[in-house]
């Protein structure tokens, strides 16, 4: 079987990218940027805000559920979606150019980042197991109820992945790499994704460190694998891992419907505390972990340091 080789936004060599930035935008670069950020970020707000205030959502819980996850991530993953293919129209681009070939779509590249993203979270809770400080203590779910919120998760934290990678590292990635250069242009939106988590309930300084780590990590999975397919496999699996899996508070946000009855004991700068794993100290030297394995997994940069 042929490998799957990635896509993305690699240089041509029939037509290199430029070495300096683009003098101006053009007024499709300006009217893609426009409709982008109202399909993006301020539709799918209002339309959240307006499904809450219909069936009465608490959009400020502290707990996340099946239903709400998947209504409202879906919604915020469909307007992201929808943003970033009309802005590829107006531009006339593919969307290999912002990092998405849709004939990559959740094919080798997502399920080993999944593989990865679910190994990773694992890795993290295994020397707090080690220590004594966290514990399982039993079986929350079984047989089909473990089935159908293994499922109904899975598909939520999907959305999540979808919505979160595509505003922060999609299109805009690929607009700011190309004026800025690629690592001015992660940075800058690993700050932006950390901001973001700020107002979940729980969140932790430490917890908040770990969010712009994991956003440089996601941006450099992408450097070198030359799209988004895997980080958006690793995000997911990630996610689902702690808050399924292993039944752990996310971001300061603990669900409902979770496999494993799991407890912390001890300090919270090792254990997470409220924010859950993502919280400890231990997150900090697994993310330096994957950033080393991914290194040695895919050697060259695929994504341009400035798109063309």
């Amino acid at each position: 079987m042929t490998p799957e080789l990635p896509t993305g936004p690699q240089p041509d060599p029939a037509n290199p990218a430029p070495a300096e930035a683009p003098s101006r935008w053009t007024p499709a670069d300006r009217k893609a940027f426009i409709v982008w950020l109202l399909f993006a970020l301020i539709l799918p707000g209002l339309a959240i805000y307006g499904v809450a205030f219909l069936i009465g959502l608490d959009l400020r819980a502290p707990t996340l559920t099946v239903k709400n996850e998947l209504l409202l991530k879906g919604i915020a993953a469909l307007f992201v979606l929808l943003g970033t293919w009309m802005a590829s129209r107006i531009q006339k681009r593919s969307l290999d150019n912002y990092g998405i070939p849709p004939r990559q779509a959740f094919g080798g590249r997502f399920w080993e980042g999944a593989a990865w993203g679910f190994g990773m979270l694992s890795l993290l809770l295994l020397p707090m197991y080690a220590t004594g400080h966290f514990h399982i203590d039993s079986v929350a779910l079984k047989g089909g109820a473990f089935m159908g919120y293994a499922l109904a998760w899975w598909l939520g934290f999907v959305c999540v992945s979808v919505h979160e990678e595509l505003t922060f590292r999609g299109y805009l990635l690929f607009l700011a790499a190309r004026r800025i250069r690629f690592w001015r242009a992660a940075i800058a939106l690993s700050i932006g994704f950390a901001v973001a988590h700020l107002s979940n309930p729980g969140e932790t300084f430490f917890g908040i460190v770990q969010v712009l780590g994991t956003g440089l990590l996601f941006c450099f999975m992408i450097r070198r694998t030359g799209n988004l397919w895997f980080v958006l496999g690793f995000h997911a699996a990630w996610d689902w891992a702690q808050t399924f899996f292993y039944g752990t508070a996310d971001s300061g946000l603990k669900s409902v419907g979770y496999f494993l009855n799991t407890s912390t004991s001890g300090p919270d700068w090792l254990t997470g505390g409220s924010t859950g794993p993502e919280g400890s100290v231990f997150s900090l030297a697994v993310l330096l972990v994957a950033a080393l394995l991914i290194h040695v997994r895919f050697p060259t940069a695929l994504y341009p340091d400035r798109p063309a």
